[in-house]
């Protein structure tokens, strides 16, 4: 079964998450797709994360394809115009890529090109538009085409930014344009994810939409750190910061917390799944996969 299948079908989703190299290396890709090829039914290629070159993301979805992975190819609206994003997202099917992740994108100040100018011809709400449009064979100029694609479509939320309820209606708008499941911001405070997903199940978007919680393992208690007081809308209690920086291995204890974290989020009612974030740690997945007892799910 496909991702959209799966999502379709009403099953349990799992997630993974991989960064492709500052380089031409396909053996970078082919090397991570080894720990993603068990227990995950689709991988997040990142999209020129943090606004630093990389490997295409299309490009490393072909390779996850030959792999035997199935990707999910990230789309930021930082570098393309309409015109482009089009094109990308035809070429990404014809090269049977099926599942795309429709994201803003990191501004040009996080990475090392400063200089490079930003795009943002439209924002994520609007990408995710723009792929339901192609899905039903129209480009965004009303021109129609002979083979229209069929994606499964992806975009991002934050539970944990200010204001709450912005948060909700901009879900809802990712929802109504066509979404097909959502991928969220690392969780490290599941109380505080629960209330999001309250709210969530009041206005019943859970019946409309596939939601898979993030979560990212950590090896330091600098890493929890760094994402308390530097990314924000991040919320990281204190009491981990102080387990990983007691904690006689930090990596195994960040593995714990990331156990915990997935097992009590399975728990949550309305929830459809978790997506895992194991930035450059990517062999840590099978662990994490086996550990939750994720393995054997419906």
């Amino acid at each position: 079964m496909t991702l959209k299948e799966k999502i379709e079908a009403g099953k349990f989703i799992v997630t993974s998450e991989l960064g492709p190299p500052q380089s031409a290396s396909a053996r970078v890709i082919e090397k991570k797709a080894r720990h993603m090829q068990q227990g995950v039914d689709g991988v997040n290629i990142t999209d020129n994360q943090t606004a630093i070159v990389r490997l295409s993301s299309i490009a490393a979805g072909r390779i996850l394809l030959d792999q035997g992975v199935e990707p999910i190819i990230q789309m930021t609206c930082r570098d393309r115009n309409r015109i482009a994003i089009q094109s990308d997202l035809l070429g990404a099917w014809a090269l049977g890529i099926q599942n795309v992740l429709c994201l803003t994108g990191d501004y040009m100040t996080f990475g090392n090109h400063p200089e490079a100018r930003p795009v943002f011809d439209m924002d994520s709400v609007q990408l995710v538009g723009t792929a339901t449009s192609l899905n039903s064979g129209r480009f965004l100029s009303g021109d129609t085409m002979k083979t229209a694609p069929g994606f499964c479509i992806g975009a991002a939320a934050n539970p944990f930014n200010e204001p709450f309820d912005f948060r909700i209606d901009r879900l809802e708008k990712k929802i109504r344009a066509g979404a097909h499941f959502i991928q969220t911001q690392p969780v490290y405070d599941v109380a505080a994810f629960s209330r999001w997903m309250e709210a969530v199940r009041q206005r019943g978007l859970h019946k409309r939409i596939a939601i898979l919680a993030g979560v990212m393992p950590v090896k330091s208690p600098k890493a929890l750190r760094h994402m308390k007081t530097e990314v924000p809308g991040m919320v990281v209690p204190d009491g981990l910061i102080s387990r990983m920086t007691q904690a006689a291995d930090p990596e195994t204890e960040g593995v714990a917390i990331a156990v915990e974290t997935l097992t009590a989020l399975k728990a949550i009612k309305g929830l459809r799944g978790v997506h895992l974030m194991p930035l450059y740690w990517e062999k840590i997945t099978p662990r994490l996969i086996e550990e939750a007892g994720l393995i054997d799910r419906a």
